[in-house]
C-alpha cells in the first residue's frame, strides 16, 4: 500500500505539533514542507510520522530522530528569525537542520557520528537546502570557527552544558536545550545580553539524551 506522505505530514502537524502549543506560522510551515520520511531508512519510512523518537543508528552511541511534538516546541522557543545564523548541535540524520534552514539565513550543523554526518549532508543536498552545511566533529565543542551564532539548538537532552557552546552565542543570541533526562528533563533557554548570560526554564520536556554531555563522575571516599 502506498503511503500518502503529504497527508501524513499534515496529520502530524494537526495532531502532534499544534496541540503542543506550537502556534508560530513559520515553524508550522517548516514542519509541513520538510519530508520527514527522507531522514530515516527505507524500512522506517512507514513509521516516519508516528509520535515517537525513531532510532537511527545500529552501532556506537544510540541516536534518534526526535519526535516532532518536542522538536517543534523547542524550535519555537528559540524564536529563529530569517536573518539569523544558527548552530544545530547533534543534527543526526539532518531533519532538524532542514527545518531550521526554512526559518533562518544559514544553519551550520555538527554531528559526531561520521555515517550520520555523511547521510545528512547528502539528504540536505537532495532536498535543495542550500543554506545548510553539516560538519563531523564532537558535539560538545560546537563550531567556534563559524560563530558567533544568533541561535544554538541542541538536539537532545544533556546533563552538562559546556561553556564552549555558550561562548559561541552572539550578543542577543539564544541557546535552547533540554537539561535533565527522562521525565526530569526541562527545556531551558539561555541568552546573552551585553555579555551577561541569563537563563530560564520554559517547559517540561522528555527527549532522548545526546552522547558527550554526561556529568563527570565525582570521586567519593
Amino acid at each position: 500500500m502506498m503511503i500518502d506522505y503529504e497527508k501524513a505530514r499534515q496529520t502530524m502537524v494537526d495532531c502532534q505539533v499544534r496541540p503542543n502549543d506550537v502556534t508560530n506560522h513559520n515553524v508550522l510551515q517548516a514542519f509541513l514542507s520538510v519530508p520527514r520520511e527522507a531522514f530515516v531508512s527505507a524500512a522506517q519510512k512507514p513509521l516516519a510520522y508516528i509520535d515517537e523518537d525513531l532510532p537511527l543508528t545500529s552501532h556506537g552511541a544510540s541516536r534518534f530522530l526526535m519526535e516532532a511534538m518536542s522538536m517543534s516546541k523547542l524550535i519555537q522557543l528559540a524564536e529563529v528569525g530569517e536573518e539569523d545564523i544558527v548552530l544545530d548541535i547533534g543534527c543526526a540524520s539532518g531533519y532538524s537542520t532542514a527545518i531550521l534552514s526554512k526559518l533562518c539565513s544559514s544553519v551550520v550543523a555538527v554531528e559526531s557520528d561520521e555515517d550520520l554526518a555523511a547521510q545528512s549532508t547528502q539528504t540536505l543536498m537532495d532536498l535543495g537546502c542550500d543554506n545548510a552545511v553539516v560538519t563531523n566533529g564532537p558535539l560538545q565543542k560546537g563550531l567556534a570557527s563559524e560563530g558567533p551564532y544568533d541561535v544554538i539548538f541542541v538536539g537532545g537532552a544533556v546533563e552538562n552544558l559546556p561553556n564552549d557552546l555558550i561562548d559561541q552565542l552572539k550578543d542577543g543570541g539564544r541557546l535552547v536545550v533540554v537539561q535533565g533526562t527522562g521525565n526530569a528533563g526541562v527545556a531551558r533557554i539561555y541568552s546573552r545580553d551585553n555579555n551577561v548570560i541569563g537563563s530560564r526554564d520554559a517547559f517540561n520536556c522528555a527527549v532522548m539524551p545526546l552522547p558527550g554531555f554526561e556529568k563527570e563522575a565525582s570521586f567519593v571516599f
